[in-house]
Formats: C-alpha cells, sequence, structure tokens
C-alpha cells in the first residue's frame, strides 16, 4: 500500500474502489466522521438542542454510531445523547450483544435504557418462533415490525426529537431491492435518511450512516478499537436479505460504486412515488392505541395471527 492521498505523509491502510483514494488510518477515520456530518447537515437530521436516542444493538453498525454521534454531540450542550437496547429473547446471541452495548455506553457515559420483547409483548422472539411453525412469515419479519415499535415507544417515553438508526448504505441498498422483488415499489418512499413525521406519537427516525458502506464501518470500528458483537443472529439466513446482498456485493466487486448509484438513482426516484402514493392517514389502533393505517396495528396483526393479542 502506498502513501496517504490526503495528508501525503503517512501510509495507507485502505483504498477506496470507488473513489480511488489511499487513506492512512487518521485520514480513514476522520473522512467516516466528516461523511456523517455531511450526511447529518445535507438532510438537516438535527438541530442543535435536539435530544436523540441511537438504538444500539450491540452490533457494529449501531455502537460505532453510538461513538460517532457521542464525539459530535459534545459540541452542543444543549442536546443530550440517550442509547436503547431491545431485546428480542434470541438466547446466547442477544445475552452477548447486549453486554457490550451496556459497557460501551457505560465508557461513553450516555444514558442506557433497555427494554424487550418479552416486556412489550410477552413473549421473546424464540418463543415466538416456536409458534410460528409453517405460517407465511420468517422470523425476520416479525422481528422487525415488533422492534420498530419497541424503538418507537422507547424514545418516546424519553422524551428525545429523533431516534437514530445505524442503517448504513448496504442496508439502505438491500432494503430498496427488496421492496421491488417483493412488488411494493411504493414502500420505497419510505426507505429514506429522514422518516417524515405522520403522527405525534411516531419520533422521527434518521439514519446518519445511510451514506457510508458496511465495510467502512467496520474497518472504522476495528482501528478505533470498539468492542461490539460480530456473531450473526441465528435467524438472518432465513430472509431474502441475504441473497440481495450477496448479488450486490458481487456487482459492487466487479463495478465499484454500484450501491452509491442504488441509493442515488432511489434517492432521484422517490419524489414521483411520493406523488403517485396515496397520503396514509393514520388513526390508533384499536387493541394497543399506537399509529395504524387500518384498525389494527401490524404488530397486533402480527400476535394475533399467532393467537396471543
Amino acid at each position: 500500500m502506498s502513501t496517504c492521498t490526503l495528508c501525503e505523509k503517512r501510509e495507507a491502510v485502505f483504498m477506496r474502489p470507488y473513489s480511488g483514494e489511499r487513506l492512512c488510518r487518521r485520514c480513514f477515520c476522520e473522512s467516516i466522521e466528516n461523511k456523517v456530518r455531511a450526511t447529518i447537515s445535507r438532510y438537516e437530521m438535527f438541530q442543535p438542542d435536539d435530544n436523540i436516542m441511537v438504538g444500539v444493538s450491540g452490533g457494529k453498525d449501531s455502537v460505532t454510531l453510538l461513538h460517532i454521534l457521542t464525539k459530535i454531540e459534545k459540541k452542543f450542550p444543549d442536546a443530550t445523547l440517550y442509547a436503547v437496547t431491545v431485546d428480542e429473547g434470541i438466547k446466547g446471541y442477544r445475552d452477548e450483544a447486549l453486554k457490550f452495548a451496556v459497557e460501551n455506553c457505560r465508557k461513553l457515559g450516555v444514558k442506557h435504557v433497555v427494554t424487550s420483547f418479552k416486556q412489550m409483548y410477552g413473549y421473546g422472539l424464540d418463543e415466538l418462533v416456536n409458534m410460528i411453525e409453517e405460517k407465511e412469515l420468517t422470523p425476520c419479519s416479525y422481528c422487525g415490525v415488533l422492534r420498530r415499535r419497541a424503538l418507537n415507544t422507547a424514545a418516546r417515553e424519553a422524551g428525545v426529537e429523533k431516534l437514530a438508526t445505524a442503517h448504513n448504505l448496504d442496508d439502505e441498498t438491500q432494503t430498496m431491492i427488496l421492496n421491488i422483488l417483493h412488488g411494493d415499489v411504493l414502500r420505497l418512499t419510505r426507505v429514506k435518511p429522514v422518516l417524515t413525521v405522520v403522527h405525534p406519537k411516531l419520533v422521527p427516525r434518521v439514519k446518519p450512516f445511510c451514506e457510508v458502506p458496511e465495510r467502512e464501518v467496520a474497518l472504522y470500528a476495528y482501528l478505533k478499537k470498539i468492542e461490539f458483537q460480530s456473531v450473526p443472529c441465528p435467524y438472518a439466513g432465513t430472509a431474502l436479505r441475504n441473497d440481495v446482498r450477496a448479488i450486490l456485493n458481487r456487482l459492487e466487486g466487479k463495478h465499484a460504486g454500484t450501491k452509491f448509484t442504488v441509493f442515488r438513482s432511489m434517492e432521484r426516484i422517490r419524489p414521483a412515488l411520493e406523488a403517485m402514493a396515496e397520503e396514509v392517514k393514520l388513526r390508533e389502533c384499536n387493541k394497543c392505541g399506537e399509529p395504524t393505517g387500518s384498525e389494527l396495528c401490524k404488530p397486533c396483526q402480527m400476535l394475533e395471527k399467532l393467537s396471543i393479542a
């Protein structure tokens, strides 16, 4: 590896195929932090006095986001940073991840809230999976819906202005392709850096990592010696997302910048899709009182299918 392209002093440790840059340890880490700052500014994610809650699972993306936002927020004394971890109830997996989340929050001095599926719904994911049997939805489908509800509830109860999640560039492009494969094109209107507020019970969600590739998040965590859980979720293999991830990674390997191209294309297409989509007027769920477009919200519908709601 040659000398760093930016500082022209130190030895490069990383080469960005899509830009041609060769970066040393310091310049690489600064570039990630600057990218996050630029993304926050471009999409107007935060106000100077916003209280922010970060969804921290204990994995590399969420823990790294917590570290970077903690560094950024030090310049904004009127704002307070919180963290929330959702314990889905996955034996041998979430237990370990929770330890990493707790330890990182302690080191950074961030107030940490822990909630769980058991606490909110009466069952952990392992128990729910045993009830799913051969029904049409996968464990990931249940987990995604129930986890989003848990995060929003925790953020609302904490009284924060924004909920930050660590969805990176890979996550976003995968979700975009998945929506197309599922034939749910109009759902692309909801895959964006800042989720529009449509109900007072919904806390605005932002994604500061949406333009940072997953491998760069991982390298930043490694170079900064950030401790995180690296073991994959035992249920992840059941998701179509794995196939989409593999396809995008192969394309990126042959054609550097493909993921950015997909992301930018969807950014340009979204306004047209939003114009086509009917405005959804949210009401409150007849069962739990949470925001929904129908009589029952998605979590209640899912739990009802399992005859436990």
